[in-house]
């Protein structure tokens, strides 16, 4: 099996199974500019500023790709270059990264603004809430079928 391709879990265990997609320290901070931070590109992700090397770069986005947690296409605007873009199953991450967040800024001096952790602990859903429209907002329009009856 290649690598960009989705491997099967090793056991059962929830827990193990999640770790198989997104326990490496890469993979959780690409989903993060994807989601917080409107990364898109490769080279958005390069910028992040977290010193992630490209080989290791280009193969997260593989598996990310090869687990349906992002979807990759050319971008309309310079067809050299392709956009990522969370999946339905990426999104549905979100409230595993509000709980990282939460939890981060409760031990340890973070970088995380203030008001956003405030918001992610006062008013968890709301927050998830407005992650998801932002989300939503950013997918491409599907274009309605005519369907004959």
């Amino acid at each position: 099996m290649r690598r960009n391709q989705a491997q099967p879990p090793r056991s059962g265990c929830p827990i193990g199974i999640a770790l198989d997609v997104i326990g490496d320290p890469w993979t959780l901070l690409i989903v993060r500019d994807l989601m917080f931070k409107g990364g898109k590109t490769f080279n958005d992700f390069l910028r992040a500023g977290e010193g992630i090397a490209t080989n290791v770069l280009a193969d997260r986005l593989a598996r990310l790709e090869a687990n349906a947690i992002v979807s990759k296409e050319r971008d309309a605007d310079d067809a050299r270059r392709f956009v990522y873009r969370l999946t339905d199953k990426g999104i549905d991450l979100a409230p595993v990264l509000v709980d990282l967040v939460v939890w981060s800024a409760t031990h340890a001096d973070t970088d995380a603004p203030p008001e956003v952790v405030h918001a992610m602990r006062t008013d968890r859903e709301r927050f998830l809430a407005q992650v998801r429209d932002a989300w939503k907002a950013t997918q491409p329009r599907r274009r309605a079928r005519n369907r004959t009856p």
